[in-house]
């Protein structure tokens, strides 16, 4: 399904959901509203609820990769995906959920979840941290939910704020780093191709490793550039001292750092590699939330920080704070996304060391204009809330 087709598809369903007084509890997306020249988001449609001076309305969205998508374990060429929209005082907050397979979330536990947000219960959107515990307390998992809610109204409350997020937490946009451009793994023939096409639009690339044929895939990359790359092995590497030496190899070779070199249940191990890296080894799939931190202290030199992950901005400002304070190195990264959420991430991106936020760009099918990569680095524009506007 297409853009268009999921713009009509979910008009339909809104006018369904009006008639019948059934259904998710989210009308679709609507068709555009008379002289506003976008999507018809921004009031809500017959079949959402209604909370108080709130309202709320999502559907299903799957995103499509512009490429097969591998790492070590298992290969996709799509991904999962809620869109979520809370109103409030004639203003829109936009959010999102997305759900790669290891997260072992789906379409439907997230909606499944949304169903039971009561915004009506708060008198305004900007009591946030009450919100967001109430939101936190109705399950123990459910993150990526979490985060869609977490997104919205940080949407939301820039909006009403008249100013984008960065702006709000006293960060420069000018200190936004360069993205990473993630090259999964693949044949030869496919790597080449991958990195011509993207080689001079980014600054710095991404390769997954934690395979047998590692060195071959590095080895292709650098045959058509010799940009900086990070890697991320996603627990793909058993032996330590094995991957210790693919670790010096890959830094003559230009890797600037290396995610998740191990199992994340092997803690040991990982704290051996990174006492003796030669470059930063942070952990991803290690640290989940922030309540992970305290537990992977000194075995991992930074973290990396996801919003599904974490179940959005407000977790990972204080996560980003936390591990500052412990000394630890902080990279922000992202699931395969639409331009909400990796635009919602980047609000933070003035103040960490590695951004890692090109979920947006490996999708044929973004429904939003957002956060910008110019020559490679991340442009943090002047828009309110998270800094998106529905195509």
């Amino acid at each position: 399904m297409d853009r268009r087709d999921f713009l009509k598809k979910a008009a339909a369903g809104a006018v369904a959901a009006g008639i019948a007084a059934t259904g998710a509890g989210a009308a679709g997306l609507r068709e555009p509203l008379p002289g506003c020249g976008r999507q018809g988001y921004d009031t809500p449609g017959p079949g959402d609820r209604r909370q108080g001076r709130f309202a709320i309305g999502f559907e299903p969205y799957e995103l499509r990769m512009r490429h097969t998508f591998t790492v070590s374990g298992y290969s996709r060429t799509t991904t999962p995906d809620v869109q979520l929209r809370i109103w409030y005082d004639g203003f829109t907050g936009y959010g999102e959920a997305s759900m790669p397979q290891y997260l072992g979330q789906t379409t439907e536990s997230v909606m499944a979840f949304l169903r039971k947000v009561d915004l009506g219960r708060f008198p305004s959107p900007f009591l946030l941290e009450d919100i967001l515990s109430y939101v936190d307390g109705l399950s123990d998992g459910d993150t990526a939910a979490k985060a869609a809610v977490d997104i919205a109204l940080h949407d939301l409350v820039g909006k009403l704020l008249g100013a984008p997020w960065y702006r709000i937490w006293g960060l420069d946009p000018q200190k936004a780093p360069c993205t990473s451009f993630t090259i999964g793994i693949d044949t030869p023939e496919v790597v080449r191709e991958k990195t011509l096409e993207c080689a001079g639009r980014f600054k710095v690339l991404k390769a997954k490793v934690g395979v047998p044929d590692d060195r071959k895939l590095i080895s292709t990359i650098r045959e058509v550039t010799d940009l900086p790359l990070v890697v991320d092995a996603n627990q793909g590497w058993t032996d330590r001292q094995a991957a210790l030496d693919e670790i010096f190899w890959l830094k003559e070779m230009g890797v600037l750092m290396v995610e998740q070199p191990m199992p994340a249940a092997r803690l040991d191990d990982n704290a051996w590699i990174s006492e003796r890296s030669p470059i930063p080894v942070f952990a991803d799939e290690a640290v989940q939330r922030l309540a992970d931190i305290p537990g992977i202290k000194g075995a991992y030199n930074g973290i990396n920080i996801k919003l599904m992950k974490c179940t959005g901005m407000r977790e990972a400002w204080k996560m980003l704070n936390y591990a500052r304070a412990e000394g630890m190195k902080v990279m922000l990264g992202c699931m395969t996304e639409t331009s909400c959420a990796v635009s919602a991430a980047a609000q933070l991106s003035p103040a960490v060391d590695f951004a890692d936020l090109d979920g947006h760009l490996l999708i044929s099918n973004d429904i939003f204009n957002g956060v910008k990569v110019v020559e490679g680095r991340l442009s943090l524009g002047d828009a309110p809330g998270i800094g998106i506007v529905p195509e």
